[in-house]
């Protein structure tokens, strides 16, 4: 046999493997969307369409939930919405490019432009003056918004936050370092949700350590929305931006960061250091507090816990 015929021979596996993959990865991401469908409404906004849900009285002290890295809102209405719709108007969005939300190109990634997006959408829905609750990310995204618009934040909440900056991401989440588009975009088409499928049980052993991930994680908790492509687009975009601005945003903190509040963290988060990302931020006027033998994902693991913290935070900026 030919070289030349044993190349086109191994082109054509290649490109049948491929065609597989994405066959493949299109009947997931669509089993995906009737699994967990859009709950809620969307807001247009510069650059994309945000998609929240909201509960509680609509005339109550307004509470906006931001979502981690690779979730969703529903990290939120799994059971914590529930919980603060009693005493709050609560808003629980999918972040920009997340969920059902949407956002148009990699530049706005960065926690100050999804803020901005967030901002826009909570100013044409008319909510004022909110508690931000940011869980990891989410935590960055809160941060950055209580910095560029401080007169419109009335307090921080934040959940096992990212709030300095790091050499890498967790080894869990390395896999997201892409950093060409083209390349992202193709791994997300192709063996992304196929990997993500295969390895989920192990992953989210990882991401809710030392604690096990509830049964119900991908559909009541909206796992599933994970399974689509523009969901490794997205989280790849977050975690080089995250990775990228941290430093950035940080040193911030000493001049700008104003917005009273405090962060809660579970004591064995194994995903962001409790003492780097939650005591160091007492020097910028925000309260530090732990959960005994809690992990990264206390929103789903310790909802009342999260939820009372919730108010006395919003009690002290009253």
């Amino acid at each position: 046999m030919s070289l030349s015929l044993i190349f086109w021979l191994v082109l054509a596996l290649v490109a049948g493997l491929l065609a597989l993959s994405v066959h493949r990865t299109r009947g997931m991401a669509k089993a995906a969307a009737r699994m967990v469908p859009q709950a809620g409404e969307i807001v247009p906004v510069r650059g994309g369409r945000i998609h929240y849900v909201a509960a509680g009285p609509t005339g109550a002290p307004p509470v906006v939930l931001i979502h981690g890295l690779s979730g969703q809102l529903q990290h939120f209405t799994y059971a914590m919405a529930e919980l603060l719709a009693g005493d709050f108007r609560v808003i629980a969005v999918d972040r920009p490019g997340c969920g059902y939300s949407v956002r148009d190109g990699a530049e706005l990634a960065t926690p100050g432009e999804q803020g901005r997006m967030i901002a826009e959408a909570l100013a044409a829905l008319g909510v004022t003056d909110p508690i931000l609750v940011g869980h990891s990310f989410g935590g960055a995204v809160a941060l950055a918004m209580a910095m560029d618009r401080p007169e419109q934040v009335r307090g921080l909440a934040l959940l096992a936050p990212a709030t300095q900056p790091q050499a890498e991401v967790p080894e869990v989440f390395r896999g997201l370092m892409v950093r060409t588009g083209w390349l992202r975009r193709a791994i997300g088409a192709t063996v992304a949700v196929p990997l993500a499928a295969a390895t989920a049980e192990k992953v989210l052993a990882a991401v809710f350590a030392p604690e096990p991930a509830p049964g119900d994680f991908m559909i009541r908790a909206g796992g599933a929305l994970g399974l689509r492509p523009q969901a490794f687009v997205t989280a790849s975009e977050d975690a080089v931006a995250l990775l990228d601005g941290g430093a950035g945003q940080a040193a911030r903190y000493a001049a700008e960061l104003t917005v009273p509040g405090g962060i809660l963290f579970g004591s064995a988060d194994a995903i962001l250091s409790p003492a780097l990302h939650g005591h160091t931020m007492a020097a910028h006027g925000l309260g530090f507090e732990t959960l005994e033998g809690r992990g990264h994902m206390i929103p789903l693991t310790a909802p009342r816990d999260c939820a009372d913290f919730v108010r006395r935070v919003a009690a002290m900026c009253s």
